[in-house]
């Protein structure tokens, strides 16, 4: 198990590229943790450390949005609080993503946990203070 500890919203961009560094080839990334665990706000930083150039916000009424990369890559964050039923989520086109070879970066996976594939990446975000969290992956 890989641990990160972020010591505040200063140390996110050195946090984001090291977890970079450890995700290997996983192209699903699910992140579980409590509401205000910063789940929102990490993945902004990783998305920065890809290059997005895009304003990066949690798509929680569009389920889904799509940035790009510095070369132009796709870059899928999802949230998926308000699904109420599987369904919502297929009706999106779920597995299509998920099959693109394109980083999908998940919030609130727990909703769609039966249809996330073996090899997701699944990262727990623990508050141990007001300013530090820890990754476990």
């Amino acid at each position: 198990m890989t641990e990160i500890i972020i010591n505040g919203t200063a140390d996110l961009p050195r946090a984001a590229k090291v977890f970079l560094q450890h995700i290997g080839d996983a192209r699903i990334i699910a992140f579980y943790g409590a509401m205000g665990a910063g789940k929102t706000t990490f993945i902004t930083a990783v998305c920065e450390a890809l290059g997005v150039q895009d304003v990066v916000n949690s798509p929680t009424f569009t389920i889904v949005n799509e940035y790009r990369d510095r070369n132009g890559e796709p870059v899928y964050h999802f949230d998926f609080y308000r699904i109420n039923r599987l369904s919502e989520a297929l009706d999106i086109g779920l597995y299509e993503y998920f099959d693109s070879g394109d980083l999908c970066l998940i919030e609130w996976p727990e909703m769609v946990e039966e249809l996330l594939p073996e090899d997701t990446l699944k990262v727990q975000i623990q508050v141990e203070d007001a300013q530090t969290r820890t990754l476990l992956f």
